[in-house]
């Protein structure tokens, strides 16, 4: 199974840049499509921090310099090239901004191109009702950090085309990914237990049941997760992790509803660890 030669990125954020680093690690020509030229050396910066953290972790198979060639910037996504064949969506969880985002990738892409949305919990068929073409749309849930997740989420709409669907199956397992497919539903799988797994623990914490350490090393040593629940809350993102609950207590009821430790903790800033400070301190 080999890759898609040429792969456009659109948004390169923590998502966006990992996405990019595992396709162009496995061979692809990688063009992420950033806002502007100061989003575009972010994303660079963002990406080389990547391959360093990956090589420091000796999994890097070739050399950095070299996966950095494959990969180009630019900032109108009527740049990327003709002949890529796979478009992956990795901005904000915000359904209007992506179906923005989609339709202009459709405009830019060939026909034949198959278009893909990261989102953790967005309706794919609700997202691609933005596309002429919703038949070559899929989703594909990559899990931060990318390069270290074995784990891709292929999200079939009801009007996915089956060949884009086994396109879809064999570029994950060219990049060395497990594939777990899903039909469309709100949160899918992972995000749907993951966040409802989550907020319990949320509550809990709210509650006075447990300190975080001591919920997260239950999880951790009783039932083998390795990473408690708090701590995963953290790694996501606090932010990213309340927007998915308000999207998934809209749909699915109110047993999504989000804890007010969240929502505080979020309006304080403490967004976990890219800020360093959520339900735990990190370095």
């Amino acid at each position: 199974m080999r890759p898609p030669e040429c792969v456009a990125v659109i948004g390169g954020g923590t998502m966006g840049a990992g996405i990019a680093q595992v396709f162009a690690t496995v061979g692809a020509a990688v063009t992420v499509v950033e806002s502007d030229d100061a989003a575009v050396e972010a994303a660079r910066d963002r990406i080389a921090a990547g391959l360093e953290r990956t090589a420091q972790r000796g999994k890097l198979p070739v050399a950095a310099g070299a996966v950095m060639r494959r990969i180009g910037l630019v900032t109108d996504v009527g740049d990327v090239p003709a002949d890529a064949r796979l478009a992956v969506e990795a901005v904000p969880e915000k359904p209007e901004l992506k179906a923005a985002v989609l339709a202009a990738a459709e405009k830019a892409l060939p026909t034949d191109a198959v278009l893909a949305s990261n989102t953790s919990s967005l309706s794919i068929a609700e997202l691609g009702a933005a596309l002429e073409h919703p038949e070559r749309f899929v989703g594909l849930h990559f899990f931060n950090p990318v390069p270290a997740s074995k784990l891709v989420e292929v999200v079939i709409a009801p009007q996915t085309d089956g060949a884009v669907r086994d396109r879809a199956v064999a570029w994950v397992r060219a990049l060395g990914k497990t594939d777990v497919v899903v039909r469309d539903s709100p949160g899918f799988a992972t995000s749907r237990l993951g966040v409802l797994l989550g907020l319990e623990a949320i509550r809990m914490l709210e509650e006075g049941v447990a300190d975080a350490d001591a919920i997260d090393n239950a999880m951790e040593l009783g039932y083998r997760h390795p990473m408690g629940p708090l701590r995963s809350t953290d790694l996501v993102g606090l932010d990213v992790r309340l927007a998915i609950a308000d999207y998934l207590q809209s749909t699915l009821g109110e047993r999504f509803a989000p804890p007010r430790l969240l929502r505080d903790k979020v309006a304080r800033g403490e967004l976990g660890k890219k800020t360093g400070q959520g339900f735990h301190r990190w370095e």
